[in-house]
């Protein structure tokens, strides 16, 4: 393969790959419109299927009219040959021959429009069930789509590459040496405040002539006074 064939198939497989990317981003929307397509379309296959149930009832009214119709005629054609009027009584069966082939015609056209119905009941069955389907998948798509939408959100909320999160942790960390530094330095004064104290308690003793020190002179003076 030359540079050329090369560039060529690298530039079909970019164009590829960009055309898949722009789908997925739209994939909510082209489902969206492909469920409105679909509705549109099966909402029109109801419609012909219910002028085609609807045909065959006006075609059912006209083959029973007709069928009224002979039933008339044949018996005016009896009485016509009883009263050997043979020219009225032909009259009266190619009447009921052309009512009879009209019937003929009918039934097939009745039957065709059965044939029709029945394909569109079938196209109207498939349709609602792939309907469901495809809503079924788009409201599934849906909940993923926002569950990860969630967490993607609490993922970047909680990331340490979150400028506000790492800039609250840092305020939090320094609080808290603040708060060490404050308690170190509260210890250390109630540690020389206690000192003072102790210091100033010994002045006043010994200012009093008491004293809690302890020497050689007085340990010998009280073992002279217990022997």
């Amino acid at each position: 393969m030359n540079v050329w064939s090369k560039m060529i198939t690298a530039l079909k497989g970019g164009a590829n790959e960009i055309g898949e990317k722009i789908i997925d981003d739209q994939a909510l929307r082209i489902l969206d419109q492909e469920i409105r397509d679909s509705a549109e379309d099966l909402s029109q296959t109801k419609g012909a299927l219910a002028a085609s149930i609807a045909k065959q009832k006006v075609l059912a009214e006209q083959i029973d009219e007709l069928k009224g119709q002979i039933t008339k005629s044949e018996s005016a054609a009896r009485l016509a040959l009883d009263s050997d009027k043979q020219d009225l009584a032909l009259e009266l069966a190619e009447l009921i021959a052309n009512k009879e082939n009209r019937i003929t015609d009918l039934n097939k056209e009745s039957a065709e429009q059965q044939e029709h119905a029945d394909q569109l009941r079938r196209i109207v069955r498939l349709g609602e069930a792939q309907l469901k389907q495809l809503k079924q998948q788009t409201e599934t798509i849906k909940a993923t789509e926002s569950l990860q939408r969630a967490q993607q959100a609490m993922a970047r909320r909680y990331s340490e590459e979150n400028p506000r999160l790492r800039t609250a942790v840092d305020a939090l960390e320094r609080l808290k040496q603040k708060q060490e530094t404050d308690a170190a330095k509260l210890e250390a004064n109630l540690d020389y405040s206690e000192r003072e104290l102790e210091s100033d308690l010994d002045r006043k003793l010994r200012e009093a002539g008491i004293s809690n020190d302890s020497s050689a002179n007085k340990v010998l003076e009280r073992l002279k006074n217990k022997k």
